[in-house]
């Protein structure tokens, strides 16, 4: 175990970031050569080992995480990288992108700073490559069965991962050009550096799964084709239909979605333009929507040298207390910083949000140029437009960044998986997530085996990930995947070996 009196010898001391003026000069990570073993090691032997420790309850993947703090504050790095993937098929990607809820519902939590679990999991999971740790884990025997998984997202990866591995043979079906979903162009290099996701990749091929991109499932292939041709088919699309803003203006040239925006520069960072064919730069820049993925656009704008960039956010600005309504240990809308924000106040000396802001319209040049935006202050809960509040503030380039509402509505798999989508916009599935068909819910058909999966809808397809849950976090893809993967070899062989740690009704602790 860790010292027992380590939380009290030691305060919280997250890893430190580089310096804002040197990471606004690249696209290298924000952390990129920070992890220090000897202060990681310190910050885990925190972890008070609690006889109830309320961290696996705060993690979907329910990661072992007193364990791998022993381990970590030992420097014991081999067998932290084994508690770590036990349940964790990507901890490099978790350990960077996931806001990590398992540090608020740390018991440390209750009445002090909590333990730096995203720091300890990061390293761990660097050191996991660094010392060899990752080697390939074919299964040891084929099953004869065969998966399609449409989609290369953290979903679709770890659901081939683990059907490959108990033996069947997955191939993964992507239309981008390249493997790795919203991971590959939708999360900045500055967060997540793609040879993470590359060296993942060449991991699960030596592990023999197939990958396919380039093909669009629904219209370069039809669906109810490729389901005669495998056994399984596991839906990780994630939820990719764009929510708009239909104000006066928005027709106007210079109004982007964010993710048309964001994977432009990152293919600037994979090589395939010289600059990016929509650039903010030397122009005044706002970003409508004040989450993760706006924050994500405030820090590429800074990167390519916005003059201004400004981030509205319909929601009131939180307090930096712990609202009595989200007591311990659920995360907690409280005021926080990210990396972007940390850049845009270094840069100006001022938070680049602006709270409880909504937008009336765009206004435009004589050309149909987007050059500012009307706004006005809103009421904190009715979101009402305060009276005499509004006005103008420049905007040559605007980034709508308001999320998602399901899968695209467009999408031929609905067509030809005659597929129904729930009250969420997304693919309905039953409790051991099958896919559910138009005009069958509520009509089970029995396998006909004991311990077999009960499928309602289309036979033997499952959906795991956004697509089923609706935006989340990377951290719930990961699980979900896990789990699709354990229904759909149940489905396949009657019984399963592989974990099932979530349920598609489940919620997470994040409000």
């Amino acid at each position: 175990m860790t010292d027992p009196r380590g939380f009290l010898k030691f305060p919280r001391r997250p890893v430190p970031p580089r310096p804002v003026e040197e990471r606004l000069n690249d696209w290298d990570e924000v952390y990129a050569g920070q992890a220090l073993l000897p202060l990681v090691s310190e910050q885990a032997d925190r972890c008070m080992d609690c006889g109830i420790p309320f961290c696996h309850s705060g993690c979907p993947l329910g990661n072992l995480i007193p364990e791998w703090n022993a381990y970590a504050a030992r420097g014991d790095w081999r067998a932290a990288a084994e508690r770590l993937h036990a349940t964790n098929n990507f901890p490099e990607f978790t350990g960077r992108l996931c806001p990590a809820p398992c540090e608020t519902a740390c018991v440390l939590a209750l009445n002090a700073d909590p333990v730096t679990i995203k720091n300890v999991e990061e390293t761990i999971a660097d050191q996991i490559w660094e010392r060899g740790y990752a080697a390939p884990h074919p299964p040891e025997r084929l099953s004869g069965k065969t998966v399609a998984v449409i989609g290369s997202g953290p979903a679709g990866l770890a659901a081939a991962q683990q059907l490959t591995r108990i033996g069947h043979t997955v191939v993964v079906y992507e239309r981008a050009d390249r493997v790795g979903g919203l991971l590959r162009y939708g999360i900045p290099a500055f967060k997540l550096a793609k040879r993470h996701l590359d060296r993942r990749i060449e991991q699960m091929r030596a592990e023999g799964t197939k990958f396919r991109t380039g093909v669009d499932v629904g219209s370069d292939v039809d669906a109810t084709e490729l389901r005669r041709r495998h056994d399984a088919v596991v839906l990780a699309v994630g939820a990719t239909q764009q929510r708009e803003l239909p104000v006066p203006g928005r027709e106007l040239y210079g109004i982007h979605q964010a993710m048309d925006y964001l994977p432009l520069a990152n293919r600037v960072v994979e090589g395939d333009y010289a600059v990016p064919p929509v650039t903010a730069e030397g122009k005044h820049v706002v970003i409508v929507g004040g989450g993760d993925t706006g924050s994500d656009c405030l820090g590429t704008a800074l990167r390519q040298g916005a003059a201004s960039v400004v981030q509205l956010d319909i929601n009131p600005e939180p307090g930096d207390a712990r609202p009595d309504r989200e007591p311990w240990p659920v995360y907690p809308k409280v005021y926080r910083i990210s990396h972007a924000h940390e850049e845009a106040r270094g840069r100006k000396g001022t938070d680049p949000r602006v709270f409880s802001s909504a937008t009336l319209h765009f206004e435009g040049t004589t050309a149909g140029q987007v050059c500012a935006l009307r706004l006005t202050e809103v009421e904190p809960t009715a979101r009402r437009p305060r009276p005499e509040t509004e006005r103008v503030i420049p905007a040559e380039l605007v980034l709508l960044a308001l999320g998602f509402s399901g899968p695209e509505r467009g999408s031929g798999l609905i067509r030809q998986l005659g597929l129904t989508l729930d009250e969420r916009g997304n693919f309905a599935r039953d409790g051991g997530f099958a896919a559910v068909a138009a005009g069958m819910a509520g009509q089970v058909r029995h396998a006909g085996q004991a311990g077999r999966a009960t499928p309602i809808g289309p036979d033997g397809v499952f959906v795991a990930g956004d697509a089923g849950r609706g935006q989340s976090l990377v951290v719930w893809a990961i699980a979900e995947g896990r789990a699709t993967a354990a229904a759909a070899d149940r489905y396949l062989t009657g019984s399963t070996a592989l974990p099932a740690p979530i349920g598609p009704r489940d919620r997470p602790l994040v409000a």
